[in-house]
């Protein structure tokens, strides 16, 4: 059995979207959907129970994973953002079949951003690189299939980081677990963030703290002011 996992604070905009996405979806395994709430104070709730989401409270965008991943009554987990927006119709079916094909206890996936052509650029790239290194290096961003059992195993995500907590955790899993880059049909995300904050300055914080990461490790200072959407 698959847990979708999705945390979400005041996200009545664009979860119906992405609920809707997986609704479509081909798969024909059994999955189960959880929204981790961190207290949304519009109609986010309502849209998730609405579409038979177990809901369960949730905090930052780690602790959402962590308390989702302890209610999930499946042995495989996957972690999305609320905002992603677009999924391929065969998207569930070919992750999860490469997942097992490979053997993998932990994966990432194409992720791209529904933006402007400087976007494009830049995800084609990370992703390119992603899958470039991947016997080497463990990269993911907004989403992740990993195992339960190895979920478990490193302790979930580290909820004392403040930027970069899901880029650390693969690597954490990477030790003892075997990870992999899936090449599905590229899943889209939002560009609200870009959008509100800027591109240049929103891109640079993120090479920043790749950067600060490789030097220093996980980032546990609130030095590059990121917040979980609202």
């Amino acid at each position: 059995m698959l847990s979708i996992i999705i945390p979400t604070l005041n996200e009545e905009k664009y979860l119906p979207i992405l609920l809707r996405e997986i609704k479509k979806q081909k798969f024909k395994g059994k999955y189960e959907i959880i929204v981790a709430d961190a207290g949304s104070k519009d109609k986010t709730v309502e849209i998730a129970k609405k579409f038979g989401c177990k809901v369960v409270k949730g905090g930052s965008v780690a602790r959402g994973r962590n308390e989702g991943a302890k209610v999930a009554k499946g042995e495989i987990l996957l972690f999305m953002d609320a905002d992603n927006i677009f999924l391929p119709e065969d998207f569930l079916e070919t992750l999860l079949g490469e997942f097992k094909k490979r053997n993998l206890d932990v994966a990432s996936f194409p992720i791209y951003v529904k933006g402007n052509w400087i976007d494009k650029i830049v995800y084609t790239l990370y992703n390119f690189w992603v899958q470039i290194t991947q016997k080497f290096w463990a990269f993911a961003t907004n989403s992740i299939l990993i195992k339960k059992s190895l979920h478990e195993k490193i302790g979930g995500f580290d909820e004392n980081i403040k930027l970069g907590e899901d880029h650390y955790y693969v690597k954490v899993a990477k030790k003892i677990g075997k990870y992999g880059f899936i090449k599905t049909k590229p899943v889209l995300t939002s560009s609200r963030r870009l959008e509100k904050d800027g591109r240049l300055k929103t891109y640079l914080k993120y090479l920043l703290a790749g950067i600060y990461m490789a030097l220093f490790g996980p980032i546990k200072k609130d030095i590059f002011k990121y917040k979980m959407e609202r």
